[in-house]
C-alpha cells in the first residue's frame, strides 16, 4: 500500500503532494514502483494534528480520486468522517481505510451497503491528543480486545468477514515499547483470522531507535516491515514501494529456498 498524502501538513512529506497534480503524480510513481493499492488522504493524522472539515477533505481527495480512477490499482481512503467515506464511495473507491474503527456515528452506515473493503484500526484517544502518556495494562491484549469487538460491530452490521481488514494502529496512541510488543506479537493478531495491515514507514518509533530524522528512516522502516510480515502482516502501508518491493523479493526468495 502506497501512501499519498494531499495535505500540506504530513509528518513525512511535508506537504509535498498537497496539490491535485503534485499528488496524481506521485501515484504514478508509486505504482510504476509497484504499488498495488494506493491510500489517499486528506487529512493529516499524526500526532497533534489539527483537524480538518469533511467539506475541505473532500475537496483535497475527490480530484485524486477521479484521476486514478482507471489507473489499475485499488485505491483506499484514509478517513474517519462518514460524509468523506461516502464521497470516497461515489468516486470509486475500493477500501475505507478508518483510524476510528467506524465508530463515528453513521460510519457504519456510510460502508454497509457499498461493495468496499474496510479497515479497522486501534488508536487510543484522538490524533490531537493520543501521544499524551498513553497507558495500558496489557497492549498487546487491549489491542486484540478492541479489535477483536470491532470486528464483532461490524459483523453484527451486516459487512461480510471477506471485506474485512484489521491494524494494531502502530504509532496511535503508543510509546516505543508498546509499539515493539504489538509488533513482536503480530502473530497473536493474526489469530483473529483477518488479514492484518501494518504501517511502521518513517514514524517516530523509527526515528527514536535509529536517531534518524524522518527523511533517512528507510533501512529502519524495512526492518520494521519485514519483522511484519514474517509476522503474518498481509498487506504494508509503506512510502518507499520500491525498495519496500526489493526487501520483501529477496526476504522471499530466501524463504522460498528453505
Amino acid at each position: 500500500m502506497g501512501v499519498v498524502n494531499v495535505t500540506p501538513d504530513s509528518f513525512s512529506d511535508g506537504g509535498r503532494y498537497s496539490t491535485h497534480e503534485a499528488a496524481v503524480r506521485h501515484a504514478h510513481r508509486l505504482i510504476d514502483e509497484g504499488a498495488d493499492l494506493l491510500d489517499i488522504g486528506g487529512e493529516s493524522t499524526r500526532p497533534g494534528a489539527a483537524e480538518v472539515s469533511a467539506d475541505e477533505e473532500i475537496r483535497r481527495i475527490v480530484p485524486v480520486l477521479d484521476a486514478l480512477r482507471d489507473c489499475g490499482r485499488a485505491l483506499s481512503v484514509d478517513t474517519r468522517r462518514p460524509e468523506t467515506m461516502r464521497a470516497a464511495l461515489e468516486h470509486g473507491v475500493d477500501l475505507v481505510n478508518d483510524i476510528g474503527a467506524l465508530r463515528a456515528p453513521g460510519a457504519l452506515d456510510a460502508v454497509r451497503t457499498s461493495e468496499c473493503a474496510v479497515c479497522l484500526m486501534h488508536m487510543l484517544g484522538e490524533p490531537g491528543t493520543m501521544q499524551q502518556a498513553p497507558r495500558y495494562g496489557d497492549v498487546v491484549g487491549e489491542v486484540e480486545d478492541f479489535l477483536a469487538g470491532r470486528l464483532a460491530a461490524v459483523l453484527a452490521a451486516g459487512i461480510d468477514r471477506e471485506r474485512i481488514v484489521v491494524d494494531p494502529g502502530i504509532g496511535f496512541g503508543k510509546t516505543l515499547r508498546h509499539n515493539l510488543q504489538l509488533l513482536a506479537a503480530l502473530d497473536e493478531l493474526v489469530a483473529l483470522g483477518m488479514p492484518v495491515l501494518v504501517g511502521v514507514s518513517r514514524k517516530s518509533m523509527i526515528g527514536t531507535l535509529t536517531g534518524r530524522d524522518v527523511d533517512h528512516r528507510l533501512a529502519g522502516s524495512l526492518s520494521a516491515m519485514l519483522a511484519a510480515v514474517m509476522r503474518g502482516a498481509r498487506i504494508v502501508r509503506v512510502h518507499d514501494v520500491a525498495e519496500t518491493r526489493d526487501a520483501l523479493r529477496v526476504w522471499q526468495a530466501i524463504d522460498d529456498a528453505q
